[in-house]
Parts: C-alpha cells; sequence; structure tokens
C-alpha cells in the first residue's frame, strides 16, 4: 500500500512539472507576444512616443533660427519622417503662425536626434512650440 501511494505521488509530480524546455518555449512565446503587443501599441500613436523640443534665435537676416530635437522614446519602433508642427506665439500667448518640419532620420528607441530650420516669422512672435503630429515606422 505504501509503495502503491508512492507511486502515484511520483507519477503526479512527474505529469505536473514542466519541463524546462517546455518552459524556455512558453516564455519565449509570452516574450514575442508581449514585444508584438508592444510594438504595435508605439506604432498606432508615435506622437506618445516621440518628444520634440527646440530653442529659437535670430540670424543677421531677421530669421528666426530653430534648433530643435525629437527624442524617441519607444521600446521597440524605429521611427522615421517625423513630422513636427512648429507655433509661434506673441507673449501674451496668442498663435500667430503654424508650420511643419519633417525630420527625414531614422530615430532608434531610446536615442535623440537634431535638426536645425530656419523661419521668417510673423511680428511679434515671442516663443515657440512644438508638437509630433505624424512619423512612419
Amino acid at each position: 500500500m505504501k509503495n502503491l501511494r508512492i507511486i502515484i505521488v511520483s507519477f503526479l509530480c512527474f505529469t505536473a512539472c514542466e519541463s524546462k524546455q517546455d518552459y524556455e518555449i512558453n516564455s519565449n512565446r509570452n516574450y514575442e507576444k508581449n514585444k508584438i503587443s508592444l510594438q504595435e501599441t508605439e506604432q498606432r500613436s508615435p506622437s506618445s512616443f516621440i518628444l520634440a523640443a527646440g530653442e529659437q534665435t535670430k540670424n543677421l537676416i531677421g530669421q528666426t533660427v530653430i534648433k530643435g530635437t525629437v527624442t524617441n522614446n519607444a521600446k521597440v519602433v524605429t521611427f522615421k519622417d517625423i513630422d513636427v508642427k512648429i507655433s509661434f506665439y506673441s507673449k501674451t500667448g496668442m498663435l500667430l503662425e503654424e508650420d511643419h518640419e519633417t525630420i527625414y532620420e531614422m530615430v532608434p528607441p531610446g536615442t535623440t536626434k537634431k535638426f536645425k530650420s530656419k523661419f521668417f516669422t510673423p511680428k511679434g512672435a515671442d516663443s515657440v512650440g512644438f508638437k509630433v503630429m505624424t512619423a512612419k515606422f
């Protein structure tokens, strides 16, 4: 009777336990599934993962020179052809003009790329704002 219990318990342990190989296969499947899910999330809303920032100065001929950066905060997706809306505001915060600048570079996850643009801005422009509109992947 005691031998029968040992045999039954041993059988249950061996059939219930997952082998190391099975565990690794399931772990890899779960990793790939989560990676694909993260990739889809990042691809659906690039503006949530790309940050645009910069500063403005004036050059000798009166143009506003924008020196900016785009930073990819995504974990998986490399973005390219990033469309940044550049908004010019007055001292009181009134929107004066909007322009678009496309950064034609590959921006891998966790990296920052610099860009430089020149504009003839409207009279009274005091500050500038940046917003990522779209990007390709």
